[in-house]
């Protein structure tokens, strides 16, 4: 029975998973290399080596889409109602704390304790420990024995700087930098800015800097699908299109009939040809660019979007379709992330191809026995939260013993098919190797820990909570209707996220009554005007057809 866990790092992941180990009875230790937790929204004017970072005017970002509050909060402590729906990242880290205090956490977390290995013990065949060997701020090693470990350390770590691909930065005059050093635009007043990366970060660094930069280039290889935070009726995005009966009509009609539609939509607000963004890949085939500003930027030609570079040449930076940016000061390398297990031995993480095997994207196959999982390590079109959450809940149970693992050889199986058919439906690179969808991969791990939500059930039961559960958003609420963690205040939850979405809005008091009678009145005129318009017409065109009906109308006398 495993009753002491490891869990390393103390960001959202780790967080959520030392709240799963003890709604299970269990006993965590999380340790934390920094000074607090929080992980990649813990804001550092200075970037620490292996170390997540994020710039300081950061909104929620999961470094693969922009998401709104209701969809990134952990599925029982919701977002206070007067938080703005994005929200900035000392908003976020303040919602952690709120989370970790309410339930009770921070006990848990050992802050600047840096776990340097993870090795199995001499008898881990009969036991399945793990000795993890951890340094303090005093640079003391201790040794510890733990049941299980939980890795949280996340997968935003080390960055990828891929100089050899650019021939000539060594001549390069100016200063050249990864995303991950970068924390503003204030270095970057009347410069010449050339973005390499179309990514989020990349979209959002070459937005900001366009503000104050004398020119901005973006540089891109294939292009990419850019959509806005905003959708209709001012709903935010994920909101109004990340829903269970779209997930539905996903499962029923053809992919291609998606891309279509999607793209089509998405063109009709800002043609991607016309803009040099329409890149080489289908919409759903990768995660979109979120970014409302950046159509504008390139309108008003702060941004010129540019091809792949094909070499720098001191100040000059040239591109494969051979033009040329001059006078360059500043180079921002907007390539993605490595990802890395610095802790743990080689044998211990399956490989599938160029990536790492996890079964279902968190126990490795390969051991003897099921007692160390990753949690948080996945690239998904929604918040990592929820989905760590759902993956930390799966992860205490299987420790406990309540829930049972396959064999490895049908985990293995698993992995491999689980490779191809990401190969099959995404553009998969070694820097994103981890690609789901979001409520299909948040309903399969449900599945194993019980709580996935029964649309059959609240049809007959909760006919009013089956209409929010289907038409509306895919919340984390949804997962503690049923089940083992059942949250009495879920139902409550899902009927009111709207109310919490709306409440940071309603900044201005309006004449709700008057509006509402203006509206009618408009109405009622046009309805007057269109049917008068409408009997002029048809007077015009038979003159005799309203006498003659006015006259049958009339009634007969005897």
């Amino acid at each position: 029975m495993v009753q002491r866990v490891a869990v390393i790092g103390a960001g959202p992941s780790g967080l959520t998973s030392i709240k799963a180990c003890l709604d299970e009875g269990m006993q965590p230790t999380c340790f934390e290399s920094s000074d607090d937790m929080g992980g990649l929204w813990k804001f550092k004017e200075v970037s620490e080596p292996n170390r997540a970072s994020i710039y300081r005017s950061l909104i929620f970002l999961t470094l693969t889409i922009n998401i709104s509050k209701e969809m990134m909060c952990y599925s029982d402590f919701p977002i206070p109602a007067d938080y703005p729906n994005y929200m900035h990242h000392s908003k976020i880290l303040k919602y952690f704390r709120m989370y970790a205090e309410h339930f009770k956490l921070l006990q848990c977390i050992r802050f600047k304790t840096s776990v340097k290995r993870v090795m199995q013990t001499p008898d881990f065949s009969r036991t399945g420990q793990w000795e993890v060997v951890t340094e303090n701020k005093d640079g003391l090693e201790e040794r510890h024995v733990f049941d299980a470990v939980i890795c949280c350390s996340g997968h935003y770590t080390y960055p990828n700087l891929p100089l050899k691909d650019f021939p000539g930065i060594e001549t390069f005059d100016g200063k050249y930098l990864h995303s991950w050093d970068y924390k503003g635009p204030e270095d970057m007043h009347g410069k010449r800015v050339v973005v390499i990366g179309i990514g989020n970060s990349g979209g959002d660094i070459a937005v900001e800097s366009s503000r104050v930069a004398e020119q901005v280039y973006l540089s891109t290889r294939r292009g990419a699908w850019v959509i806005r935070q905003v959708s209709d009726n001012g709903l935010p995005v994920d909101m109004k299109y990340n829903t269970r009966f779209v997930h539905i009509l996903f499962q029923l009609l053809p992919m291609n009939f998606f891309n279509w539609f999607g793209e089509k939509k998405l063109n009709a607000m800002y043609d991607h040809s016309m803009y040099a963004l329409k890149p080489r890949h289908r919409l759903f085939s990768q995660i979109p660019v979120i970014n409302d500003d950046l159509p504008l930027r390139i309108l008003s030609g702060s941004v010129i979007i540019k091809p792949n570079v094909k070499e720098i040449c001191g100040s000059t930076v040239v591109f494969s379709d051979g033009s040329r940016a001059e006078k360059v000061d500043t180079i921002v390398f907007a390539t993605g992330y490595n990802y890395d297990f610095p802790y743990l031995p080689n044998n211990v993480l399956y490989k599938s191809g160029h990536r790492v095997g996890l079964y279902k994207h968190v126990f490795p196959p390969n051991l003897e026995h099921p007692t160390l999982a990753v949690v948080g390590f996945i690239h998904a079109l929604g918040a990592i939260m929820p989905q760590a959450e759902m993956q930390a809940r799966w992860v205490t149970r299987v420790f406990r013993g309540l829930k049972k693992l396959p064999s490895n050889q049908s985990m293995i199986k698993a992995v491999e098919k689980d490779t191809k058919d990401i190969e099959k439906s995404y553009i998969v690179s070694k820097l994103t190797p981890l690609q789901v969808d979001f409520v299909s991969y948040m309903d399969d791990i449900a599945g194993e820990v019980g709580v996935r939500p029964s649309l059959l059930w609240l049809f007959f039961t909760d006919y009013q909570l089956f209409k929010h559960v289907l038409w509306g958003p895919v919340t984390a609420y949804q997962y503690r209707l049923m089940g083992p963690g059942k949250w009495k205040g879920a139902r409550k939850a899902i009927l009111t996220k709207f109310n919490r979405m709306c409440e940071p809005l309603k900044t201005r008091k309006l004449d709700e009554q008057h509006s509402s009678i203006t509206g009618r009145l408009v109405k009622l005129s046009l309805l007057i005007l269109g049917g008068g318009a409408a009997a002029y017409y048809f007077h015009r065109h038979n003159p005799d057809a309203i006498p003659t009906l006015l006259s049958n109308l009339r009634p007969q006398t005897v």
